[in-house]
């Protein structure tokens, strides 16, 4: 059973496809290693090496910089055929375009996008972004990470926790207070090789083994002031925004994962026999997959709504009142479809019955891994408080 988006806009039809036919090449080459590393429970660094085979480390970089010049929809559909290989996978690109690369895209210098934005199109560099922290997850402004300027450089301080490619990345755009508190958070573009940059990998997860996650500490780091992104003081704004992506890019991957679940779940209900006939025969594992396909048809729909709006918002980016609409449509994808994964998933491991447990099936794989999708990029429960707010007024902010 094939599972895509209809192409939205004619204009793009050719490079989508273009992109599209490398993404598909991508998923049926990286399936073996990405099914070995997962039982092995270790980062699949094939990734990386075939994201460069099929220059797909770049969708969203602008061809003059070396990348593929996706538009959203394009780059969507990307990550929906990645995330049928697993969240782990789709993790990767979430962290090194959505939220490492876009940041840099639409607040970067012409300067700061010539020296990051190429090497890291052609997978030479990989990207992450440093928001979270051991006691600042969802309310970000709770962070300790600090920076000082001496001279021309800003030195930082601060541990940052649970970041997707943290281990591995080269650059990160990562978030601070002033040491004295004057002002807001500010942006920075952190080349993480140099002395006083600490890490470790988090391997003790419930899912995506496949993935890297990692905390990583910073000590009187020395970041060049032209490292700064935006200006002092917008950190918040560069966060907020970025995440819109973040969100729509979990959402891409969790429609993913509720594809290849049905792919399977038909796939398995049509060979298996129980009581002198295929189970798909049974009419309530006709109704897992019934729901599961509601899912993925409902999901499908809610994240393209948000698209539209988010490329609309991108075209105005002054008007408020669009980027306002494109952030709630972000967050109501993102919310629905990680919750519709969570069932989908748990559907074909019913469908599997016993087997669906064994993460030698992929159901059992996706399970365990989509849990996460309600968590990273906004919690079921922030999301919720958001959307609530918009609908009764700001003045009306639960998390305030």
């Amino acid at each position: 059973m094939k599972v895509e988006f209809t192409v939205q806009d004619p204009a793009h039809a050719e490079a989508a496809d273009s992109v599209l036919k490398d993404v598909e090449a991508f998923c049926e080459e990286i399936r073996p290693s990405e099914e070995l590393c997962y039982l092995e429970h270790r980062f699949n660094d094939e990734g990386i090496k075939l994201g460069r085979k099929y220059r797909l480390l770049g969708l969203l970089v602008p061809r003059e910089l070396g990348g593929r010049g996706a538009d959203l929809k394009t780059y969507v559909r990307a990550l929906a055929r990645i995330g049928r290989e697993g969240s782990g996978l789709r993790t990767l690109f979430s962290g090194h375009c959505s939220i490492g690369q876009v940041p840099v895209i639409t607040f970067g210098n012409d300067e700061q996008k010539a020296r990051y934005l190429p090497a890291a199109a052609r997978g030479e560099t990989i990207m992450a972004f440093g928001l979270t922290e051991p006691d600042a997850g969802s309310n970000p402004l709770e962070m300790t990470t600090t920076y000082r300027r001496e001279g021309d450089h800003f030195i930082l301080n601060g541990v940052k926790y649970l970041i997707s490619n943290g281990g591995i990345a080269d650059v990160v755009v990562t978030f601070a207070y002033p040491e004295d508190r004057s002002g807001g958070v500010s942006a920075f573009i952190v080349e993480t090789h140099g002395e006083g940059f600490e890490r470790e990998d988090l391997t003790a997860k419930l899912g995506l083994p496949t993935s890297n996650t990692a905390m990583f500490e910073m000590r009187d780091y020395k970041v060049p002031v032209r490292n700064l992104l935006g200006k002092e003081g917008d950190g918040f704004r560069v966060a907020m925004t970025t995440l819109i992506s973040g969100r729509l890019s979990v959402a891409a991957g969790c429609l993913g994962v509720i594809e290849d679940c049905l792919i399977e779940s038909i796939n398995y209900a049509k060979e298996r026999r129980q009581h002198g006939k295929e189970i798909g025969r049974h009419q309530l594992v006709q109704e897992h997959l019934a729901m599961i396909e509601l899912h993925r048809q409902t999901s499908e729909s809610i994240i393209m709504t948000a698209v539209d709006a988010k490329m609309t918002s991108d075209q105005s980016p002054a008007d408020k009142e669009l980027k306002r609409k494109a952030d709630l449509l972000a967050a109501e994808a993102k919310l629905f479809t990680s919750n519709a994964a969570w069932d989908a998933a748990d559907r074909a491991v019913q469908v599997y019955g016993g087997r669906g447990y064994s993460t030698l099936y992929r159901p059992a794989r996706h399970l365990a891994d989509v849990r996460v999708c309600r968590i990273y990029e906004g919690t079921d429960e922030i999301l919720k408080l958001k959307i609530a707010a918009q609908l009764l007024g700001k003045e009306w902010e639960a998390f305030k």
